[in-house]
């Protein structure tokens, strides 16, 4: 077995803060944190090289010294940390209103995931599959800033679960109420029936009005951005372009990718 010099593509401040926060979530719940079979700064490693290289538990458990099973422990725990620092949506919606943004954008984006035979949904097909990808996977929705910049994420809903149905249990509840204060959210057609202050693209007749063509074409321009969102997310996290662990824990590792974007990129704020 040889050695080799390697460099992990994440700031030094970013491995800094998320090991500060691991140490203040072991000094407020561990009664011996001497017998931890590694420091915090190895966990914080950990969690940074499986987000982004989606490096195999195996070799993270070989490289901190530590067994396979402590490896999966420890990321599990570093998730749920970083993941509780995931701003909320009606922290975000009253952000946005008080610096003025013209709009939100919503998408939905499946994350991929092992195939999983699980409970059937009501037609009974698998809960997890989604026919519009032919992929197992969860379905987050990611709400943007006008510039396509993800500022929430939701839980995970099964992959067969439409964007619109996702959005009316973890969404739309909050964004009504800032539609009504001029915040609208922009979405695409499969938005469609969302409700007032959810403006979507039109599905056009064969021979539309051209005030429909004019509407929709600009909706579409607007909205396109929240894709780069998605982007974004599953770029700079590898890991989230197929994940392995458990797809119920969609819901932390997700927003614990989001908190790490905003980390690196310095656009965390101390609100959220």
């Amino acid at each position: 077995m040889i050695t080799y010099r390697a460099t992990l593509d994440v700031p030094a401040h970013t491995l800094a803060t998320v090991t500060r926060w691991i140490t203040a979530h072991r000094r407020a719940r561990d009664i011996r944190p001497w017998q931890r079979a590694a420091t915090a700064r190895t966990q914080a490693l950990l969690v940074l090289r499986w987000f982004k290289d989606a490096t195999r538990l195996r070799l993270l458990a070989r490289d901190a010294r530590i067994s396979t099973a402590t490896a999966y422990r420890y990321l599990h725990e570093a998730i749920d940390v970083i993941a509780h620092r995931a701003p909320d949506l009606h922290d975000v919606l009253a952000t946005a209103r008080a610096e003025d943004w013209p709009y939100v954008c919503l998408d939905g984006t499946l994350v991929p995931t092992m195939q999983l035979h699980g409970p059937k949904n009501p037609s009974g097909a698998e809960s997890w599959y989604s026919g519009k990808h032919h992929r197992h996977g969860g379905n987050i929705q990611v709400l943007c800033d006008p510039t396509g910049y993800p500022v929430w994420v939701s839980p995970v809903s099964p992959g067969s679960t439409h964007d619109i149905t996702a959005a009316r249990a973890f969404a739309l509840p909050a964004l009504y109420p800032a539609a009504a204060a001029g915040l609208p959210t922009l979405a695409d057609a499969g938005y469609q029936g969302a409700g007032a202050g959810i403006w979507h693209p039109l599905r056009l007749p064969a021979n539309p009005h051209v005030d429909d063509v004019t509407r929709t074409k600009l909706l579409t321009g607007l909205r396109s951005v929240a894709e780069r969102g998605n982007a974004l997310l599953k770029k700079t996290w590898p890991a989230l372009q197929m994940i392995t662990l458990d797809p119920h824990r969609l819901t932390e590792i997700t927003a614990a990718a989001l908190v790490l974007l905003h980390l690196q990129r310095g656009t965390r704020r101390s609100c959220w």
